[in-house]
């Protein structure tokens, strides 16, 4: 399998060096995407020119995309992307179908409430501990409790968890390369002493020196996905995920800041910080289990149903 990847990505390197469109980011954000959707031709159906690239491959992908229980945005992304570079193959023999003719799940921004329960997030630790998953705990309980991304908690390594421990914030490098400290709580604290305790100096705190880092990343996203039916509530129809748990950091951590005395702007622009966003009004997709009963609208919407950010 890997030799075909090889293969594929030498022609899609071809494609790249004489592409002149779009932006140094785009184009650089649209190739990884490339890229995961060659591994996935050459591992699936052995695929060995980017030219008999057809809809079935595309429609697999999708199903794949789907199964990882990713956005419809992120999906929507990646399907822009894999139609970028499609474009630019002067010789391909078909056309990739439209998102239409999929069943593609609409964009929704702060439509879906994704919080966890205390219940569900108790009983999932639990199943993790009895694996004796003891990371896969930690990141859960940092996700909870700090707001991190997947990603996030299993960059943190020894000098990272130390300095936290030691400023009572967690300063980690997110998503676009933004940097930002995030305080720590007991149920965090305890998870980093822990975790020390099992890793030498300079290594990464919940991925084996011997394991790449997107195996440990798949690995957890799949025990989430095998086990949420047996921690869900049972009248609830939410759909559990890692992601979710940041969702449940933020609506906490928003409604707490309502609480202390701060206006819903206010609120949003430190619970956007904190979740490692640049704009505020990207909080309102992680505050849908906070929609207002008293305007009838969603969190920091005003009377005429606009944004109040």
């Amino acid at each position: 399998m890997e030799k075909l990847y090889t293969n594929l990505l030498a022609q899609a390197e071809k494609l790249r060096r004489h592409n002149r469109q779009g932006s140094y980011k785009t184009k650089s954000r649209y190739f990884e995407a490339y890229k995961r959707f060659l591994r996935h031709l050459a591992s699936v159906y052995r695929l060995q020119k980017l030219q008999n690239i057809s809809g079935k491959h595309l429609s697999s992908y999708i199903k794949h995309l789907q199964n990882k229980d990713l956005a419809a945005s992120t999906i929507k992304t990646d399907l822009a992307a894999i139609r970028f570079w499609h474009d630019k193959i002067s010789d391909a023999k078909y056309s990739l179908p439209e998102n239409r003719e999929f069943c593609l799940e609409r964009r929704q921004f702060g439509k879906v409430d994704r919080t966890w329960s205390n219940r569900e997030y108790n009983l999932m630790i639990a199943e993790a501990m009895k694996a004796g998953r003891d990371g896969f705990v930690a990141c859960i309980v940092l996700a909870r409790h700090v707001g991190l991304r997947i990603h996030e908690c299993l960059r943190i390594d020894t000098a990272t968890a130390r300095n936290a421990l030691k400023t009572g914030d967690l300063t980690i490098k997110g998503k676009n390369g933004l940097i930002r400290s995030v305080p720590i709580n007991e149920p965090a604290r305890i998870m980093l002493e822990k975790s020390l305790k099992f890793v030498s100096a300079g290594e990464k705190l919940f991925v084996p020196n011997d394991v790449q880092t997107h195996v440990v990343k798949a690995e957890l996203q799949q025990f989430i996905r095998e086990h949420r039916k047996l921690v869900q509530d049972g009248n609830s129809a939410k759909p559990l995920t890692f992601h979710g748990l940041r969702h449940t950091f933020a609506a906490e951590m928003f409604s707490n800041l309502i609480i202390e005395g701060k206006s819903e702007i206010e609120a949003k622009r430190q619970v956007s910080a904190l979740l490692g966003h640049r704009r505020a009004e990207v909080t309102n997709v992680y505050l849908a289990s906070l929609r207002s009963e008293d305007n009838g609208g969603e969190v920091g919407e005003n009377k005429a149903g606009e944004a109040d950010v």
